[in-house]
């Protein structure tokens, strides 16, 4: 069975995490990816009326099944970068940032949502791509060279990226789509 590797960190968003998680291990194993080899926490993230910000919650807890340093990007058929509070330090990982342009420089479908973009961002791969995340990441993207649209879902390349969780359902939809043109 063809195998994808899903990154994730304490602090991953719940959803973001596990729809893919679910979802495409209907075709694919899915290989949870982290720093370490060890049990993480997930969060949920909601917006509340009467917060300017996310509420963040403790959500579910998930083990990873390899750390970054042991993964080789070969043996997979794709990336998905969940978002939540992960990716704001996961982007310092150089195990990470080696895999991610190692998939963007074999053309293997990538998968980001919300604030995966920091990832993306960090490792440099995104410069002349159209993609999309939540409005608060758009920074991280243009910066980076990236051109922002304000839409659910956007695929340029080999990435298929997604505002957020209200985004899932498309986001997954299309990743499957490419996945299958593969």
């Amino acid at each position: 069975m063809e195998k994808i590797l899903l990154v994730i960190g304490d602090g991953s968003e719940v959803l973001d995490t596990m729809v893919p998680y679910f979802r495409l291990g209907e075709e694919y194993k899915v290989v949870v990816a982290a720093p370490e080899k060890r049990t993480y926490h997930l969060v949920q993230h909601e917006l509340a009326a009467d917060w300017d910000i996310t509420v963040e919650r403790p959500g579910y807890h998930l083990d990873s099944d390899i750390a970054f340093r042991d993964a080789n990007s070969d043996e997979y058929v794709a990336l998905v970068l969940p978002g939540g509070r992960a990716p704001e330090y996961l982007r310092y990982d150089p195990d990470l940032i080696r895999i991610v342009k190692d998939f963007f420089a074999k053309g293997k479908p990538v998968a980001s949502i919300c604030h995966g973009i920091e990832i993306l961002a960090a490792a440099d791969v995104i410069r002349g791509l159209e993609i999309t995340t939540i409005p608060k990441c758009r920074f991280d993207a243009e910066v980076c060279g990236a051109k922002y649209l304000d839409q659910p879902v956007v695929t340029s390349g080999n990435l298929v990226s997604a505002r957020g969780k209200k985004d899932i359902s498309p986001w997954m939809r299309a990743f499957v789509d490419t996945l299958r043109q593969g």
